[in-house]
């Protein structure tokens, strides 16, 4: 037998105990990564490519100097404006809940129904939401038809559920379940003798919330914070289905210009949402840095 013929026995058994030792636990991954690229990373790239094409499919740079236009501009600020008002409100009234059901002591059985509560509002958006506080808020709503009997009238004073803060108390319906699911782990995950050990010490209430629970928890709120500024940023059929368009948001304006008959311009759709995916893009890097420094201090 040749020494070639020698060594070939060797490479095979080489070769198969290469593939025996490899680990195929990746192949459950492989569904989503299928759906990931098939749903964010090729319509993510459709959008890159689009933005700088006009109608005809030829380069250009058009679309992005078109968004300096004035409308765009109040687009881009209106919508802004609308997600940091949500998630500020959001983030606030959610951390109070979050902390009455954890750290607060209510009732198991108030607990539970707070966060089921919580898991189905916070996926409750779109048309059905919006229908939801016009058959309850809207001039002819339910409750606005109760204030009316005793001599309440909303809109007489003031109140408008069709525009930016009427948008606002739809959004927060939204915004304030989504706190609790994400800041009730949080919470709880806040050490018992964190606080026993600042108390033996001498601490009052006051300086252990400033010295001690608030620093390990500001990654998590900041976090929490800008994931609401995200999501409400996104969000369209709701603004839509409520407002009828009348409020300049960034998504209703990106209808308009892809689906739109008179106002229909791919191009420039494309580039707007170019804009909102590198915002979006910034928010979730943000947030997933600030969710590494809360695991780090509450793992």
């Amino acid at each position: 037998m040749t020494p070639t013929q020698q060594t070939r026995p060797i490479q095979l058994d080489r070769a198969l105990n290469f593939w025996r030792d490899r680990s195929w636990d990746w192949l459950g991954l492989l569904p989503f990564l299928v759906f990931a690229i098939a749903f964010m990373l090729l319509p993510a790239t459709s959008i890159v490519v689009r933005s700088f094409q006009d109608n005809a499919g030829h380069f250009t740079l058009q679309n992005l100097f078109d968004l300096r236009q004035p409308n765009i501009v109040s687009a881009y600020t209106v919508s802004i404006q609308l997600s940091l008002v949500t998630a500020v409100i959001g983030g606030v009234w959610g951390f109070l809940m979050a902390y009455g059901i954890t750290v607060g002591g209510l009732p198991d059985s108030v607990r539970s129904l707070l966060l089921s509560f919580s898991g189905v509002a916070s996926n409750f958006a779109g048309v059905p939401l919006a229908f939801a506080f016009i058959a309850t808020l809207g001039r002819l709503g339910m409750v606005t038809g109760w204030l009316n009997s005793i001599g309440i009238d909303l809109y007489d004073n003031g109140f408008n559920l069709y525009t930016f803060w009427g948008l606002t108390i739809t959004y927060l319906y939204f915004q304030i379940p989504l706190t609790i699911l994400i800041l009730a782990p949080a919470l709880d995950g806040l050490r018992r003798e964190w606080r026993e050990a600042a108390e033996n010490l001498g601490a009052t209430t006051s300086e252990y919330w400033r010295y001690v629970a608030l620093p390990i928890l500001m990654p998590s709120l900041l976090g929490t914070t800008i994931l609401l500024f995200g999501n409400a940023f996104g969000a369209y059929a709701t603004a839509y289905a409520l407002t009828g368009g009348q409020i300049n948001l960034v998504s209703i304006l990106i209808g308009a210009q892809i689906s739109g008959d008179a106002l229909q311009n791919p191009g420039l759709g494309n580039a707007l949402a170019l804009g909102m995916v590198v915002i979006m893009a910034g928010s979730i890097a943000l947030y997933s840095w600030l969710q590494r420094k809360t695991s780090y201090w509450l793992g």
